[in-house]
């Protein structure tokens, strides 16, 4: 895996199957040729890997996202993720997993529990965790306590990016002392704050991603975001950094390939 532009972090199962070939091609013409579409729950999961064995750009990641979760993780459903991975060489990552903050979300101790049983099957698997985090409106201190369980759990032996990053250089810190990378959507195109944070992040710490999935609140489906958007934030960075998109484009990848431990 060597392309032009990398997707970290998409949800193209939760397309109509019918528009993922038209997806994909857009991708393919903005230069995205490796994509990551990652799961949320074990049926979604399994959708994802699906999609990624029917399409040569696509890879899949498998996980429980922390708004899905419904119970606590039995040693049965961490044998059957165990398993989607061990049966399929297209699983790249442990994605889409973390702890969400937010009002309404389960309880967070349930998403404390899930999340430590699915960062220790990423160690026994060896494969990378792109992780969740999403703090109670105001209070940006829930990220330190994401990163203090993925400290526990030994996170920097397998690695990951933390996903959809829009926080400080402080949180970014954090991360990069786990030997985490920032991963950056588009919210980098509109949020100065965000724009004088990555201007300050070495580009060997980031990694791209759209966070696809069908956005139904936009009337206009053209204004829809897809993998083909990972250009934009690309460009984005090339003008923050002083750069070329060429080279933002290829030291993205490499990261993200790097951190697959594939090639």
């Amino acid at each position: 895996m060597n392309g032009y532009l990398a997707d970290s972090h998409t949800h193209l199962d939760q397309f109509d199957p019918s528009e993922i070939l038209g997806i994909l091609g857009s991708a393919i013409d903005a230069g995205v040729d490796l994509i990551i579409a990652a799961g949320v729950t074990e049926e979604s999961s399994r959708k994802c890997i699906e999609i990624a064995n029917s399409h040569d750009s696509v890879f899949a990641g498998i996980g429980i996202h922390p708004m899905d979760i419904k119970e606590p993780m039995t040693l049965a459903s961490y044998n059957r993720f165990k398993s989607m991975a061990a049966a399929n060489t297209k699983v790249v990552c442990i994605s889409e997993i973390g702890l969400d903050f937010s009002p309404g979300m389960p309880n967070i101790s349930l998403q404390i529990q899930v999340l430590r049983k699915q960062i220790r099957l990423a160690r026994e698997l060896a494969l990378p965790v792109i992780f969740h985090s999403r703090e109670h409106p105001g209070r940006s201190i829930d990220h330190y306590k994401t990163l203090a369980v993925l400290r526990e759990e030994k996170i920097q032996e397998v690695g990951g990016a933390m996903h959809y990053f829009q926080w400080d250089e402080a949180v970014a810190q954090v991360c990069f002392d786990l030997d985490l990378l920032v991963s950056i959507g588009k919210p980098l195109l509109r949020i100065p704050q965000l724009q004088e944070t990555v201007k300050s992040i070495p580009l060997d710490h980031i990694v791209l991603e759209t966070d696809s999935y069908p956005q139904y609140f936009k009337r206009n489906r053209s204004r829809w975001t897809e993998p083909k958007d990972v250009k934009a934030i690309a460009m984005k960075i090339a003008e923050l950094k002083g750069l070329s998109l060429e080279t933002v484009a290829k030291a993205t990848t490499k990261n993200l390939v790097n951190l697959l431990r594939t090639k």
